[in-house]
């Protein structure tokens, strides 16, 4: 049974003001939870080595998907394998930061990978500010919880310039570089997401603009906001496999500026071998015996429980949940249906005295760095609750 510990909640107004403007799920309930998590220092500890051995296994199965040109197999595009390589072979290329989703981890469950949103992970201003602003709100100490992301996506953009060296070497390699970030206009999650990250990369020692989607102009030359400023490094809240399927002339022309060294755009190309959860039939291929991975198929598994999932598909749409016959039990549509099916070996998520499900979100930068929960019925979507943690 999960722990759980209420609190006093964060009034609307409040969140507003600290830039948490979509409080407020479409049904009218509150989409953060006037409960936390109980975590135990060893259970967090648990959390943090095993997303940081699951990204090394991650990294080790992307070589093996570039080398077996098993792009298809995963859904990729075939407009972005050149930037997808390009990026992977250079270094300059980093990987900003993700979020694990895992099952299990708490009430003595073994710890299970569901996937990785490797390129566009939401939940970020919850995991890194909230649960921090919660604490302070409920008079408790804010050092109990397992959440350094502010400072690790920030070390992670000083990692930009200095890669595998000491990030506080930053200054001594910087040469005034800028980054542009970007957003679909009229979002204000995605948005504040994105100006969160901004504020990341200023703290880091960086110079930024801010500039909706729509606005940013490219050529073969660069990147520039709608002043024409040219950019260094573009961050774009906005899902690489969306760019290859919409924008096919924008995917061909981010790899021309990818191949002139004009710009680095962020995250990389290759995060979407990450992002696809196809990765999870590679990874269990790869590495059969980690206590991880789930068993997972291109094909439906047979007499075992499963979930159908598709390569590429947010917030639960598209998933179904099948029986030990392949029979259907529990199903969200979807805009996904499109995509290639990928077939992963169910597990039961820790639950709650009222049956509600619990997964952790656990945020990578160069290593694991927060915690987060997630809340709802056995296909978590769009209407789950953020819940944040507390060690104990």
């Amino acid at each position: 049974m999960v722990s759980l510990q209420k609190i006093q909640p964060i009034n609307d107004t409040t969140l507003e003001q600290i830039g948490f403007g979509w409080h407020t799920d479409s049904d009218e309930s509150k989409y953060v939870a006037n409960e936390l998590v109980i975590v135990t220092n060893p259970e967090a500890e648990a959390y943090y080595e095993c997303v940081n051995e699951l990204y090394d296994m991650y990294a080790t199965a992307a070589q093996h998907v570039i080398d077996n040109n098993l792009f298809f197999e995963l859904g990729i595009p075939f407009n972005l394998i050149d930037a997808i390589k390009k990026s992977w072979d250079n270094d300059v290329h980093w990987h900003l930061y993700g979020r694990f989703d895992l099952a299990g981890g708490i009430d003595g469950q073994p710890i299970k990978l569901i996937e990785f949103n490797a390129d566009t992970p939401t939940a970020l201003f919850e995991t890194a500010i909230l649960q921090w602003a919660i604490l302070k709100h409920n008079n408790m100490d804010e050092e109990l919880q397992f959440n350094n992301i502010y400072e690790a996506i920030s070390d992670n953009f000083r990692r930009l310039v200095t890669l595998f060296d000491d990030p506080e070497d930053f200054e001594k390699h910087y040469d005034g570089w800028k980054i542009l970030f970007s957003s679909v206009s009229g979002n204000i999650e995605e948005e504040n997401t994105v100006r969160l990250l901004q504020q990341m990369a200023i703290d880091a020692g960086f110079e930024t603009g801010f500039e909706p989607l729509g606005g940013v102009k490219f050529d073969e030359e660069g990147i520039y906001d709608s002043h024409d400023e040219p950019y260094e490094y573009w961050f774009k809240l906005y899902p690489w496999e969306d760019i290859a399927i919409e924008e096919n002339e924008l995917a061909v022309l981010l790899t021309t500026i990818m191949n002139n060294q004009k710009a680095i755009i962020l995250n990389p190309a290759y995060t979407l071998l990450f992002q696809s959860k196809g990765m999870l039939k590679i990874l269990y291929d790869l590495f059969p015996d980690s206590p991880y991975l789930l068993k997972a198929s291109f094909e439906p598994l047979q007499g075992v429980k499963c979930v159908e999932k598709r390569m590429f598909g947010r917030e639960g749409a598209n998933v179904k949940i099948l029986d030990a016959s392949g029979k259907t039990v529990e199903a969200n549509d979807g805009p996904y249906g499109n995509f290639k099916p990928v077939y992963q070996e169910y597990v039961e998520f820790p639950r709650d005295a009222s049956g509600n499900s619990y997964q952790a979100g656990v945020f990578f930068a160069y290593e694991a760095c927060g915690l987060g929960f997630r809340r709802g019925g056995k296909i978590l979507n769009n209407m789950s609750k953020f819940v944040g943690h507390l060690l104990r």
